[in-house]
């Protein structure tokens, strides 16, 4: 059995993506309560999700916030 730190940095960030992928498709059934969600918006939402995955580093919202001087 292959463990995380026999991956390369690549196949972690596959793994990563996988991950987070499958953890924002179960929100969002979770999210449903009733109200259909549109298959254009999770398409969007994952499209966006893996633009993000291939174009590389991000940063947390916070971090964006204070660049912009955006903080309450």
């Amino acid at each position: 059995m292959q463990t995380v730190k026999d991956l390369s940095v690549d196949e972690l960030k596959v793994l990563i993506g996988e991950v987070v992928e499958e953890r924002v498709r179960e929100l969002l059934a979770e999210f449903d309560m009733g109200f259909p969600l549109q298959p254009e918006f999770l398409e969007c939402l994952l499209r966006e999700l893996r633009r993000t995955q291939q174009e590389g580093e991000t940063f947390p919202a916070a971090i964006a916030a204070r660049r912009r001087d955006l903080e309450s």
